[in-house]
């Protein structure tokens, strides 16, 4: 284990997840010169021990690894509702991306990876966890549910605590400003990446089927299906 620590005012702390050293060492050193403060591990083991001893903003995950693989770890971390999770894996295929995110990967880059694009994936993964900002008291309900946009939390209406990941409450963010509006996935896309993601249509969809599934209540249709249009958000929306 390692950890290269800049000279910055309370920098974002970064895991990096990867048994070959020298992708530990490039990303350290890369991303350290950039102000952030870098832990490295070379599996899950460590890496567990690191996330349990130190508040980590973002995890940079391989997947084949000795041991436990990456899409297992990231499953824990996101049952736990831990980092943001960026999957930096050899396996590139649109199913391995798609397995990625249906895991709770907020970003799958594929090997070979620029410094750059990961530098830029991880300003992207760290604005979406802290650039929504509500000013205190915006909560909304709808069938019973309460979201708070300022603290980002999701109640059920037991009042039960629901975790979601950042890719999930930036979705719902988006369902939540825009009710009983039918929204191409390009629209939901662009509000909750940014117009200038490289995402694909089916990102969006994963995020959907696990928005849907924990927001299940009574067998009420929350997130309506549109064909060939996108989603509807169906509830009423009132401000609390």
């Amino acid at each position: 284990m390692n950890a290269i620590t800049p000279a910055a005012d309370d920098p974002a702390t970064l895991l990096v997840v990867d048994d070959d050293r020298d992708i530990r060492l490039l990303l350290a050193n890369s991303l350290g010169a950039r102000g952030y403060r870098v832990e490295t591990a070379s599996n899950t083991r460590d890496m567990d021990d690191i996330l349990a001893k130190t508040p980590v903003d973002l995890v940079i995950l391989d997947v084949m690894m000795p041991g436990e693989d990456g899409l297992s770890a990231c499953r824990r971390i996101a049952r736990q509702d831990g980092p943001e999770v960026i999957f930096l894996s050899a396996l590139g295929d649109e199913q391995d991306r798609i397995l990625g995110l249906e895991v709770g990967a907020g970003h799958y880059l594929p090997k070979p990876c620029s410094p750059r694009e990961i530098l830029a994936t991880v300003r992207a993964a760290l604005r979406k966890r802290g650039a929504m900002p509500a000013a205190e008291g915006d909560v909304y309900t709808f069938e019973g549910w309460r979201i708070d946009l300022g603290s980002h939390e999701l109640f059920d209406p037991d009042g039960v605590l629901v975790g979601l990941t950042d890719g999930e409450f930036a979705v719902l963010r988006v369902f939540i400003e825009r009710p009983r509006r039918v929204l191409t996935r390009e629209a939901l896309l662009a509000a909750a990446r940014g117009p200038d993601s490289d995402a694909y249509d089916r990102a969006i969809d994963v995020q959907v089927s696990r928005l849907r599934r924990k927001l299940r209540s009574g067998g009420d249709e929350i997130i309506r299906t549109v064909r060939n249009e996108g989603y509807l958000f169906v509830p009423r929306v009132q401000r609390a």
